[in-house]
């Protein structure tokens, strides 16, 4: 049998399908349709600055991704969208910030890592605060649901939402009192200069982005694949009853799922000051909301999909910035949310309640 005639049922079936299908989902095709062949002719019309979007979207949607491993990691073993997660985000900005800013209560403790600094010294300082704000983040994560979560665990699902959101408007208020209510600047310490020169923008900053993300990507796929704690958060996303029969530590393997995410969201919050050189209380929500869209894409509770789902977020947002308009990036990026809700609960890599590898896929 030829490939072309292998090709035939599946071919066939994608159109019996799209016959069958409904006015809408006819719709949603014939869109999506519209937005490629868009795409296609802006590429051909001008490569260059087609790839240097496709780049910038591909950096953004590494830092989503970071963020929505973070609420896929907590979904996956306890089924909870945690909605403080981006608010943990900040928090590890405005670490990051005080570190590199050279000032703590008023005292210069950090004061040489400024732009000024030689670049052993900036490198050195930019690792420390990643350092710091993954220490500080993972540890306040783990806090809040060892104060806020934990007493609820046998509580209806509704009581423990209320709570994340409530913790969420409490770290956005403790961003206000530390930084206050307007937007602050972080030190300029990655250069903007471009990495390869000519059309296509590549910068350093996007560098440094892409290069900080793998490694902690790789990382964290390690030890939920490799390590015995790994396989112990496997286990209770499967069943936390078995899990505990055989001497696992449920309530342990929580803390440390959230120890992990809020480390991730350190670590994004970092990058995110330096690469866009701001920060702001509430950068927290609407970033948080970015990754909870790429989670759901992906496919929450599935760790493949919240990378997946946050670098198509990253790549559509920077298309409609360059392309449609900034003021329509919102609106671009929840209305793909909805249409995923609506067309594909499951995300585009399905659903795994287990934290990848073990799970049963029910999408």
């Amino acid at each position: 049998m030829t490939t072309g005639e292998a090709n035939k049922p599946r071919a066939g079936g994608i159109g019996r399908s799209i016959r069958l299908s409904s006015w809408s989902s006819r719709l949603a095709v014939v869109l999506l349709l519209v937005l490629l062949v868009a795409l296609g002719t802006q590429a051909v019309q001008a490569p260059g600055q087609f790839l240097s979007q496709l780049l910038i979207g591909i950096t953004n949607g590494s830092i989503i991704a970071l963020i929505a491993l973070g609420y896929t990691l907590v979904y996956g073993i306890i089924e909870l969208i945690n909605f403080a997660h981006g608010d943990n985000f900040m928090i590890g900005s405005f670490v990051g910030l005080t570190v590199l800013s050279g000032t703590f209560l008023g005292l210069g403790f950090f004061a040489p890592i400024t732009g000024d600094a030689g670049t052993a010294i900036k490198i050195l300082g930019v690792i420390f605060a990643l350092v710091v704000a993954m220490t500080a983040c993972g540890f306040l994560g783990m806090g809040i649901e060892r104060i806020a979560y934990k007493p609820l665990r046998n509580s209806p699902r509704l009581a423990v939402l209320i709570t994340a959101i409530g913790m969420s408007f409490i770290l956005q208020n403790v961003g206000i009192i530390w930084k206050g209510p307007a937007q602050v600047p972080f030190p300029d310490l990655i250069s903007n200069a471009n990495v390869f020169g000519g059309n296509v923008v590549f910068r350093w900053k996007d560098l440094f982005v892409v290069s900080l993300t793998i490694p902690l990507l790789l990382a964290l796929s390690y030890f939920i694949r490799s390590t015995k704690q790994g396989k112990a958060m496997r286990a209770v996303a499967q069943d936390k009853e078995a899990a505990s029969m055989v001497g696992i530590n449920v309530n342990r393997t929580i803390s440390i799922t959230f120890l992990l995410g809020g480390i991730l969201a350190g670590a994004s919050g970092v990058m995110f000051g330096l690469f866009n050189g701001t920060t702001v209380f509430n950068v927290g929500f609407i970033q948080g909301l970015y990754a909870f869209t790429a989670a759901v894409l992906g496919g929450i509770g599935n760790l493949a999909g919240a990378v997946v789902g946050g670098i198509l977020i990253g790549i559509i947002a920077a298309m409609s910035d360059q392309y449609i308009g900034v003021r329509w990036t919102e609106i671009m990026i929840f209305s793909v949310l909805i249409l995923v809700l609506v067309f594909r609960p499951t995300g585009l890599l399905g659903d795994r309640s287990a934290v990848q590898g073990g799970g049963e896929e029910r999408g």
